[in-house]
């Protein structure tokens, strides 16, 4: 391997900023910070730059395989490098779905050949093959995915006895999408008999609502902290379920954990007239009131994690009506911009963005090596230009559905 000396950077790690150089050697951080006067194969000028370690995301639709007319292995963690990404947790909701040892296998055999991205991919469960589940490699696997709410794949586990036996046999981390089914079907019910097949797109939050992301939410703590499961909620998105979770202990301590997904800090449910289904999502985008509560709980600790849930579907997917149209959002590629948004906008620091898309991430998944900037891990290195204006558009998406929500958007850093 070649070495690479990155020279009068600005190294955002730990909390702090510090001026300096960073040398790799053999895919390693050899040294990091004060003046560093070797020679190396390749030499970078770091000055105007930052040095942030690569984002972590551990929540991602990448579609491979059986769904690869909207992603794939490569395009996707293409996507993600160009982003800034360079650690992807995959979800399990392909065709067919991760649910088996063997179908799990096959995945991770794809990524080795494809994936410019490092890469770790959830085992789903099911309401039948918790044996499947409890096989498990915590070493290799970054954790369960329970589907409490029905998404795009027909992974619903709702059954009662099931839950229990999960939560109480499974010693790995179990990551949630937390919906209560039944809510979510009383409301589609409600809606479709005053509007029949053509719901307004603007009452998406009002069928997937705050009552039951709550509802479903709260299940998942009350199983988690009967049987001392180590639980990490998916893309929470009301101001309701924020108190579900502690902000008063150490992040490596943390029983229960919770993310927050790009898309609910930057879109409200204003935004529906505008992109409409562009950002039909599940759990769904929702009102300014649920927006306003939730960078505040990242900020104090009660979210740990920021991600993307990126879900690409075919821009002819989702020209569909509401019932028609899939529910999901291209994302991994511009997730990093979304927060240097929120950056120049005083409402977040450097330090804390990286705290939760690198160092947060790789704390609650017990990655080793990864999502900090110190001598000896890998080389997972972003360099940031934070004052180059520039605007998303179909000639810069790396994603293979080819766009974006943000199409048109200027944003100030690269």
């Amino acid at each position: 391997m070649k070495s690479i000396l990155i020279k009068n950077v600005q190294i955002v790690n730990r909390g702090t900023i510090t001026s300096g150089d960073i040398f790799i050697r053999n895919g390693r951080l050899e040294q990091v910070g004060g003046t560093i006067d070797r020679k190396a194969n390749i030499e970078l000028d770091g000055n105007g730059l930052h040095a942030l370690p690569g984002i972590i995301d551990d929540q991602v639709h990448f579609r491979e395989p059986g769904l690869t007319h909207k992603a794939d292995l490569y395009t996707e963690p293409r996507a993600a490098v160009a982003g800034g990404v360079t650690s992807f947790m995959e979800m399990p909701n392909t065709k067919p779905t991760a649910t088996t040892q063997a179908l799990l296998e096959e995945k991770y055999q794809i990524a080795a050949t494809k994936s410019l991205a490092n890469y770790s991919f959830f085992m789903g469960a099911t309401n039948d093959n918790i044996e499947e589940v409890l096989k498990t490699n915590a070493r290799q696997v970054c954790g369960i995915k329970i589907f409490m709410g029905s998404s795009t794949g027909n992974m619903l586990v709702d059954d009662a006895r099931t839950l229990e036996g999960i939560f109480s046999r499974c010693p790995m981390l179990i990551a949630t999408h937390c919906e209560d089914e039944a809510t979510i079907r009383r409301n589609e019910q409600i809606f479709r008999e005053k509007y029949g097949e053509d719901i307004p797109i603007e009452l998406h939050p009002e069928i997937r609502s705050a009552e039951g992301c709550l509802k479903s939410s709260t299940l998942a703590v009350e199983l988690a902290k009967r049987h001392d499961t180590r639980l990490h909620i998916l893309h929470i998105s009301t101001k309701d379920e924020l108190a579900l979770f502690q902000n008063n202990l150490p992040l490596a301590q943390k029983r229960i954990t919770a993310e927050v997904c790009v898309h609910h800090l930057y879109f409200n449910s204003n935004d529906y007239q505008r992109l409409g289904t562009q950002i039909k999502c599940n759990p769904a985008v929702k009102g300014p009131e649920h927006q306003a509560a939730l960078l505040p709980a990242l900020l104090d600790d009660r979210l740990d994690i920021i991600a993307t849930d990126h879900a690409p579907h075919t821009w002819a997917e989702k020209q569909g009506t509401y019932f028609n149209a899939p529910s999901g959002v291209p994302l991994v590629q511009h997730s990093l911009n979304v927060m240097l948004e929120f950056f120049h906008q005083e409402k977040i620091s450097l330090e804390k963005i990286v705290e939760k898309m690198c160092h947060a991430p790789a704390i609650c998944f017990n990655m080793e090596d990864r999502g900090f900037l110190d001598e000896g891990n890998w080389a997972d290195v972003v360099l940031v230009n934070l004052n180059r204006d520039w605007t998303v558009g179909k000639d810069n998406i790396y994603y293979k559905c080819g766009w974006s929500p943000f199409e048109a958007i200027p944003l100030k850093a690269t």
